[in-house]
């Protein structure tokens, strides 16, 4: 079964709670208010069913201008809207505005209701309608269908659902149950025994019964007690119903219209909204810097100054890219329609649409940052998580991060991050914990840079084998943490950019340099070890004659990697062919003796007990021999 939406506009005094009453048997006028002065202050809210079996949510909003804000909420998960106008009156100022407004916040299926027409002849209604079709020309509502009905006497009712229900099965297409659940605040109340219920239109997703969600932008969590769509207790509500929520943990005083239901860490709070603001043409106004205005979108109404990108002034039927700097915190999401009004006196000027929910602040006419906007404005939810990745290229990003962003599910994440990597444009590094991103450009310069640094390095210290991974990190990624760093090194190593050696890195045809200093360095080392046989020499005590110690210590290093000598202790170096002899004949002593003492090294090796004691050492870490009881002793391991 399709839930749906359906809302109605139009001036004051045009029919709206009549018709609605009349459809479904309810007064949607629910305040003492209202009843007495015939005016529909509040959004009022009710039902009735398709005959098809669909059922179709209806709010009642408001028609008077004061009560223009409380119309905004009413719109927010509209499918379909109802433009109410009536026969002996016509296209009237108000039912300009809602227009305006429904087309602003993205509304596109609608259907023209002619009512009052028992109050009217033939004629009149012919030109009424003749007047309507020429007014919305070029609008939204161009190809609406008008179905005359008069609410008061039941005429052209059942003509209505009939269009309703064919609109409502071949047009709107149902919501998305599956991606994270939203639920904007329209009202909140306590009832006796229950506590705080909220009620709302569910834009998007399901919420179950014992769900743990967030109340934004108030960031309180609050666990679902209890769900009723249409007065009916419900395990769970889907996108597309009109619902009422029983929570826990959060008081009435703490909600208020504008407030959002969504799960814990799905969204995040902004002042800052980055938009493409669209003047109305009828608008008298020409926007300037700095104004300030009223800001509408879902049911929030914020006040803000709107900072113009790309222009100095916007006016009437233009756009521009505009940052608008709000004085409270909300929770909101890329593509989310909104209207401003003027300050002062309140009157619609324009509207649009998000373009990026959570953004830095951005200065006037910078090329990059309006580049920025363009991509975004013509861009899909793998355009925006490309961005916010590429703006993490010194850090990388989580997929949970660009959930809390974006305000994207996080399923919705991870297939936009799949659909980059399957492009090329990202990369992506899952881990134990969590799955980072990071931008095919943010590689290609890190790339560039290393490169860049290992040739200097290479250059200045020709004698070893690249720098140490520990260095690169500390030096060009210390932003990044440790075990993410390994997988970039893997990726790039990979890709054959640069080459490891051990804990070492350097470019890949990098080769260390042996020339006639290093012959000269080695050789003198290399004579030294084997002159002193398995009595050791002290590196530091060696004669170098006159070559400098620090790249003594590389050439040494090279010898070591290339298991010409071995380190014996932290001072004492031998031939590595010195050490492979004396593991056999330990090896073959402890095949027929199961002990060996330092005294019997001694002797095997012609040493002293002081150059003895080292090799079983040695021997113990390469987990040849092992202690016994005795210091003295060892046993085979």
């Amino acid at each position: 079964m399709k839930n749906i939406i359906i809302g109605t506009a139009g001036h004051i005094d045009h029919g709206k709670t009549t018709l609605i009453k009349a459809l479904t048997g309810r007064n949607t006028d629910r305040w003492e208010e209202e009843q007495r002065r015939g005016i529909t202050i509040d959004l009022g809210f009710t039902y009735f069913d398709l005959p098809d079996g669909d059922r179709a949510g209806i709010i009642d909003v408001p028609g008077h201008e004061r009560f223009i804000n409380n119309m905004v909420a009413g719109v927010v998960g509209m499918d379909l809207v109802l433009l109410v106008i009536a026969a002996d009156e016509g296209i009237m100022p108000q039912t300009r505005e809602h227009m305006d407004i429904l087309g602003l916040l993205g509304i596109e299926k609608s259907i023209i209701v002619l009512n009052k027409c028992d109050l009217v002849d033939e004629e009149w209604l012919e030109l009424v309608e003749e007047e309507i079709r020429e007014e919305l020309e070029g609008t939204f509502l161009e190809q609406a269908p008008v179905v005359k009905v008069s609410a008061a006497t039941g005429q052209g009712l059942e003509e209505l659902i009939a269009v309703i229900a064919r609109t409502a099965s071949e047009e709107v297409v149902a919501k998305d149950t599956l991606t994270i659940p939203r639920l904007p605040i329209d009202r909140a109340f306590t009832l006796s025994g229950f506590g705080t219920i909220i009620t709302g239109t569910l834009v998007s997703g399901t919420i179950r019964k014992e769900d743990t969600l967030e109340m934004y932008p108030i960031g309180k969590e609050c666990k679902i007690r209890s769900i009723q769509v249409h007065g009916t207790d419900q395990k769970e509500c889907y996108a597309g119903q009109r619902v009422a929520i029983n929570l826990s943990n959060v008081k009435k005083h703490e909600i208020r219209r504008g407030c959002v239901l969504a799960p814990p860490d799905s969204m995040k709070n902004t002042d800052l909204l980055d938009v493409k603001l669209n003047i109305l043409e009828s608008s008298m106004r020409v926007l300037t810097n700095h104004t300030r205005l009223h800001f509408f979108t879902g049911t929030s109404e914020i006040l803000c100054r709107a900072v113009l990108l790309d222009r100095d002034e916007i006016g009437p039927g233009e756009s521009g890219y505009v940052q608008l700097r709000l004085e409270e915190e909300i929770a909101v999401r890329r593509g989310d329609k909104f209207i401003v009004r003027f300050y002062s006196p309140m009157e619609t000027i324009g509207g649009g649409e998000i373009l990026e929910p959570n953004p830095r602040i951005k200065r006037r006419f910078q090329e990059e940052a309006i580049e920025e906007l363009k991509q975004k404005e013509s861009g899909s939810s793998a355009d925006v998580i490309e961005m916010h990745v590429k703006q993490h290229g010194d850090t990388l990003i989580t997929l949970a991060e660009l959930a809390r962003l974006t305000a994207l599910s996080a399923e919705e994440v991870r297939e936009a991050a799949a659909e980059l990597e399957s492009k090329g444009l990202v990369y992506v590094f899952p881990l134990r914990k969590d799955t980072y991103v990071w931008h095919a450009d943010s590689k290609r310069g890190a790339e560039q840079a290393l490169l860049d640094a290992l040739r200097q390095y290479e250059e200045k210290y020709p004698y070893r084998y690249g720098m140490k991974k520990a260095e690169i990190q500390m030096t060009h990624f210390r932003k990044i943490k440790p075990n993410v760093f390994d997988r970039i090194i893997e990726l790039m190593d990979n890709d054959g950019v640069l080459k490891r050696v051990d804990e070492f890195l350097c470019t890949p045809g990098y080769q260390v340099r042996k020339d006639a200093k290093y012959e000269k360095i080695s050789g003198r080392l290399l004579q030294a070890f084997e002159k002193a046989g398995y009595d050791f020499v002290r590196y530091s005590e060696i004669d170098l004659q006159g070559e400098n110690r620090e790249t003594a210590d590389d050439i040494l290093n090279i010898l070591l990697v290339e298991q010409k000598i071995v380190r014996v202790t932290e001072e004492m170096y031998t031939l590595w062919d010195y050490m492979e002899t004396a593991k056999e004949k330990i090896r073959a002593h402890l095949a027929s003796d199961p002990v060996i003492t330092i005294a019997q090294v001694r002797d095997m090796f012609e040493t002293s007990r002081k150059s003895a004691k080292p090799i079983l050492e040695y021997m113990d870490n390469l987990k040849i021999t092992k202690k016994t009881g005795a210091e003295s002793e060892r046993i085979a391991y």
